[in-house]
């Protein structure tokens, strides 16, 4: 009998451990009614114009406040929440960013691109609910916590000579909010390996698996975000804990001829695709401790409208057809999988046509029954991604390293044409734009040479800025920034904003290692306060379990980054201290080699030498008729006189060498001097 009971107990045991496995994983409720942990992980991949897959990765872990819990976590990372506590960050944003986001080809009026577009290398900004005197040294200690944390050089954002207070103008606008950028910061594996270690299964399970090194790097845009959320010392009462958002941004070219650049795409088919061709992997289950493991496929607005839908000019009738029984099928491409959900975004007033979401879930899927989505086109398809109402571009002018100019451009798109109707009833449409800007001590901006143009025509700053807040810089000790509100007029084509500057001097020890290369101006950012970026799906219960689709339905500020400028300031020689060092040594190994191998040598030896030298050029027969001449006189043989050298002579040759020497170098030092 105790030999049967024996396996029914170890069944019981297994059991009881997969019950609290799953029990801790999915974040249920504890005896007092408290939430636990969760974390989620989410894929969404987007075809775009120009023949290239946008994938976003997208996790998310949450942790109850430290009251319920203390300090022990089972999924939420440890050191995240310290950092928390420490510092008492109340909000924090970075990204590492590799390459520029192209918002022509790639669109700029959606959330992907509003919240996660970033300028290229790092960008770290935070809110502190800390008093106003005590924000510069938790900024100091955060950006050494990051830097340790994440392997990158973001302690030197500890100066105040690199980074800036904004007032009004940038998106989480408080007075407790510190921003910095370090544009020359490079990206590689060893700020991923960090980022990868805070999710609970790493990249050895789940959707992370995909992540491949070579694959994510050859793309042409890579940005790993890490957005943090903390409530906990929240004077409003609300204490929902802490919530880590980790998303990955990547655009790669699916086929592997990259080298070839598609400018006329309407003639040629777009790239099939799939999960193994793009990353070398496959999904072979999801991870254990996700709530929710979910691959989404996004058909945006403009290419919804370039296929030909059923049901599409009545959205609700369109939303009952696309269900996972009766799959939406088109000519033009084809699904390798069926998905388990489809949803149609609802009505927008800024485009008319709707854009449709494929959902996949991982769950299913498993080693012997992997998961691998493709596409694959069958037509040539072209279109283009929604933009933003204006493009901006950013450039200098000027010539000389002793002055210059920086310029902003705003072009307008064809986006503004909708606004404009949708706004202009009595002609009176007003286009507003904030400008965020700043720029290093070194590069001295003169912000009374600001001049405004709108339509290739020079306008008067008072009636086109309605707001404006300038500090300037201090050497060595702050930045200068501007923060600009413009009121443009909705049909307006072409805006500028021109600013000149003198190019500083800093000392030799201040010069980075690459200063022939220049110097690097941060970003500017632009933001369109009128509008929102938001994607809102049917309604539907799966909806509010995915944070990624709850994230799509926020309203975020439509913003884009400008592009990173070089600027060339006048620097030294530094090679010519290398060549002084150079020949200076070696004119002082001359003078002391030669002193030393005159003052170490003995007048004796140099007598020995000489002798011996003579008695070898001598020949036998003086020597025999030498000894013959000895022995008929009977007296002792005198050795043979050598050549005229004595002792005295010997010693005036040393001392007109050490003369002569102490002349030489004599004469060097007053000519150098």
């Amino acid at each position: 009998m105790v030999l049967l009971q024996r396996p029914h107990i170890l069944l019981l045991l297994i059991g009881t451990h997969q019950f609290l496995q799953c029990w801790i994983a999915f974040g249920s409720f504890n005896e007092e009614g408290q939430k636990q942990e969760e974390f989620s992980e989410e894929l969404l991949l987007k075809p775009l114009p120009d023949h290239k897959l946008l994938a976003h990765f997208h996790f998310q872990s949450s942790a109850p406040p430290s009251t319920s819990n203390g300090c022990h976590h089972h999924l939420f990372p440890k050191v995240i929440s310290q950092l928390v506590q420490k510092f008492r960050v109340k909000e924090m944003e970075l990204s590492f960013t590799q390459g520029r986001w192209n918002y022509e080809r790639w669109g700029g009026f959606d959330p992907i691109s509003s919240s996660n577009a970033k300028p290229p290398g790092v960008e770290l900004w935070a809110v502190f609910d800390v008093p106003q005197h005590h924000i510069d040294a938790s900024w100091k200690n955060l950006t050494h916590t990051l830097s340790g944390l994440f392997c990158a050089s973001i302690n030197f954002l500890e100066s105040t000579a690199t980074y800036s207070t904004p007032e009004w103008s940038f998106p989480p606008a408080s007075g407790n909010v510190r921003y910095g950028t370090l544009p020359c910061e490079a990206v590689c594996t060893e700020n991923l390996t960090p980022w990868l270690k805070l999710l609970p299964c790493r990249d050895k399970a789940g959707i992370a698996l995909l992540l491949d090194r070579p694959s994510l790097y050859r793309g042409f845009y890579h940005s790993q975000r890490l957005h943090l959320t903390s409530t906990e010392s929240s004077s409003e009462g609300i204490d929902s804990g802490i919530i880590l958002e980790q998303t990955l941004t990547v655009v790669l070219q699916p086929n592997s001829e990259r080298a070839v650049e598609v400018h006329a795409s309407e003639k040629h088919i777009q790239p099939s695709w799939s999960l193994s061709s793009i990353f070398g992997k496959q999904v072979s289950g999801r991870c254990v401790l996700a709530k929710s493991s979910s691959v989404y496929l996004l058909l945006d607005r403009g290419l919804v409208a370039e296929l030909k839908f059923p049901n599409k000019e009545n959205g609700k009738s369109a939303a009952n057809g696309l269900t996972s029984e009766n799959v939406w099928s088109n000519p033009s491409f084809e699904l390798s999988a069926n998905p388990d959900r489809i949803f149609l975004e609802e009505s927008s007033s800024h485009s008319k046509s709707l854009s449709i979401l494929y959902m996949f879930q991982v769950e299913k899927c498993s080693e012997s029954e992997p998961f691998d989505i493709g596409l694959m086109w069958k037509v040539p398809v072209a279109w283009l991604c929604q933009q933003t109402p204006l493009h901006a571009s950013r450039f200098l002018m000027g010539s000389g390293n002793e002055r210059g100019a920086i310029a902003i451009s705003l072009k307008s798109t064809q986006f503004i044409e909708g606004f404009m109707s949708a706004n202009s009833k009595d002609g009176s449409c007003e286009l507003r734009v904030d400008v965020f800007q700043v720029v290093p001590w070194y590069v001295k901006v003169y912000f009374h040479s600001l001049r405004v143009f709108v339509d290739q025509q020079p306008r008067a700053v008072s009636d086109i800025i309605e707001k404006i807040h300038v500090s300037p810089s201090k050497d060595k000790m702050s930045p200068g920034v501007m923060e600009v509100v413009l009121k443009l007029p909705c049909r307006v084509n072409t805006a500028a904003l021109t600013i000149e500057f003198d190019k500083g001097f800093l000392h030799i020890d201040e010069y980075p290692p690459d200063a022939n290369q220049g110097f690097d101006i941060p970003s500017a950012i632009i933001s369109f306060p009128n509008f929102h970026a938001s994607m809102v799906f049917l309604e539907d219960d799966s909806l509010s379990k995915s944070p990624l689709l709850s994230k799509f339905q926020e309203k975020c500020p439509v913003m884009s980054y400008t592009e990173v400028l070089l600027v060339p300031l006048t620097t030294p020689d530094f090679s010519m201290p290398y060549n002084v060092i150079t020949i200076t040594c070696t004119v002082f190994a001359l003078y002391f080699g030669s002193l030393l191998n005159v003052l170490q040598r003995r007048a004796a030896e140099e007598e020995r030498f000489l002798k011996a030298k003579a008695a070898k050029k001598t020949g036998r027969l003086p020597l025999l008729l030498s000894m013959l001449s000895a022995k008929l006189r009977g007296r002792r043989r005198e050795p043979l006189h050598s050549p005229p050298s004595s002792s005295s002579f010997i010693n005036s040759k040393l001392v007109l060498k050490v003369i002569l020497v102490a002349g030489l170098a004599v004469g060097w030092q007053y000519f150098f001097s």
